[in-house]
């Protein structure tokens, strides 16, 4: 039972590491998206940051939405 807790741990781990390195990207104004240009705005870089989190094997939830 131990054991599921710590692979759930490692995977949050994960994702926090790898967004952290991306935002720092951000901040070093080094990050580019898909296309090959620099980002500029910080949501588009938080939202590659989870993406590449997401790609990597970290459990990160979707974002909420509003209901109308």
């Amino acid at each position: 039972m131990a054991r599921a807790r710590t692979s759930r741990r490692g995977k949050k781990r994960r994702g926090r590491g790898k967004v952290k390195k991306v935002m720092g990207e951000y901040k070093r104004k080094s990050l580019r998206s898909s296309s090959g240009r620099k980002v500029k705005n910080r949501k588009q870089a938080v939202a590659i940051a989870l993406s590449e989190a997401r790609r990597s094997g970290a459990r990160i939830p979707k974002r909420k939405r509003k209901k109308k």
